[in-house]
């Protein structure tokens, strides 16, 4: 499905702030199987994960919107792919469940454990320390580096991006990494949400900014070439889906994940879903080092 231009993102997305929809549409590799999964593709058996998921028959998963190669939509009802809503879909069909429902939340409020009411979170989140103290996260399915986007032929380079006003988003390791390693002493512009942060670039109001590299892809590729992913720096960071406190499914839900590790489920969804849909791989992407 396109993406819309990015200057319509951020008020899609706030339209679809909180929403919740179960999709319904797409295939599952079981024949006859009632369950709907979108486009996604599910592996594994049927039934193998015993949880007791919020409402019934579903998976409830929370998220931040829009978010390209992750989600395939860009409101709730829209969802129909992605590889984090792929991965729900998996856990849900192991389950037994019939289907996902996305529910649109806020990025800071997720990672403050402020959200109620789902089964399991995915937005790209790293594990960090202080996150750790406030949200119980999952096992990592997925290894990220910081992304710098920036305008095409900018003559932004490794040499001179201290000297660049950087954006980045609220409640992201980014902020931390920006403001003590990057550029220590400086304060770097924050925005609420991605989205934002993208249109400060080709507003004029940043030079560039800084986030997960497989993000940054993503809205590269939705830019229609004025926005490109020159550089990314090594950060060890993982992603990790958060549950709610005192989940009684997340030991089932941590060993589908690390089964779908395993056996190659992980690597599948991600050649499915982030090479093609966010127009790049990331491991292609020149590793840049702070000087």
């Amino acid at each position: 499905m396109p993406q819309p231009p990015l200057h319509l993102m951020a008020g899609l997305a706030a339209a679809g702030l909180i929403a919740l929809t179960a999709c319904s549409s797409g295939t599952s590799s079981d024949a006859g199987s009632p369950a709907s999964f979108g486009d996604c593709e599910v592996y594994g058996d049927a039934g193998t994960v015993e949880m007791s998921p919020v409402a019934d028959g579903v998976l409830t998963v929370q998220t931040t919107l829009p978010s390209p190669g992750w989600w395939k939509g860009i409101s709730p009802d829209s969802i129909e792919g992605g590889y984090e809503y792929c991965l729900a879909a998996n856990i849900a069909h192991r389950a037994g469940l019939d289907g996902v429902k996305v529910a649109n939340v806020s990025f800071d409020a997720l990672v403050a454990g402020q959200t109620k009411d789902f089964d399991i979170a995915m937005a790209q989140v790293s594990v960090t320390p202080e996150r750790e103290e406030v949200v119980s996260f999952s096992e990592p399915y997925f290894d990220s580096n910081l992304g710098v986007l920036a305008p095409t032929d900018s003559g932004i380079t490794e040499d001179n991006i201290g000297e660049q006003t950087i954006g980045v988003q609220v409640g992201t390791t980014s902020v931390n990494w920006v403001e003590d390693t990057l550029q220590p002493g400086s304060d770097a512009k924050n925005f609420q949400d991605t989205t934002a942060m993208v249109t400060a670039i080709t507003s004029g109001l940043t030079d560039m900014a800084i986030q997960d590299t497989a993000i940054m892809l993503g809205f590269a590729k939705n830019s229609g070439g004025a926005l490109e992913v020159i550089g990314q720096y090594e950060s060890g960071e993982q992603y990790a889906a958060i549950y709610p406190q005192d989940s009684t499914d997340q030991d089932a839900m941590d060993a589908a994940i690390e089964a779908m590790r395993e056996d190659g489920t992980l690597d599948k969804l991600s050649a499915t879903w982030l090479g093609p849909e966010l127009g790049g791989d990331p491991a292609a992407v020149p590793v840049w080092t702070v000087r």
